[in-house]
């Protein structure tokens, strides 16, 4: 399997999905720990890779994406962005609907 049908099995299997620096529970950079936080605070789970632990993923995912940094935060197969645009939606309240509607879909086909 290449790395981006990889990432692409990633993004179709888990409908919250942050790429980050380090893990939930020891972020690697301020970046990737402000963006847990904010989608933390929106109460649904969400899978994570750590790209550190994942460099073909760190090298293919920005080409793939059309998006040069991480953390990078995809909803429902969809690019949302990273951390400025996390934080941004989290303030206007945009992010948290957004998550709680990726989450309640993904239960009901469960």
């Amino acid at each position: 399997m290449s790395t981006v049908e990889k990432i692409q099995r990633q993004i179709a299997e888990n409908p919250i999905l942050l790429y980050m620096k380090g893990s939930p529970k020891l972020p690697s950079c301020g970046f990737s720990a402000q963006a847990v936080q904010a989608l933390s605070a929106c109460g649904e789970r969400f899978a994570f890779v750590d790209i550190l632990q994942n460099p073909d993923i760190r090298a293919e995912l920005p080409k793939y994406a059309n998006w040069p940094t991480f953390p990078q935060l995809w909803v429902d197969g969809e690019l949302v962005g990273g951390c400025d645009i996390i934080i941004e939606m989290f303030q206007r309240g945009e992010l948290q609907p957004l998550i709680k509607e990726a989450a309640e879909k993904h239960k009901e086909a469960e």
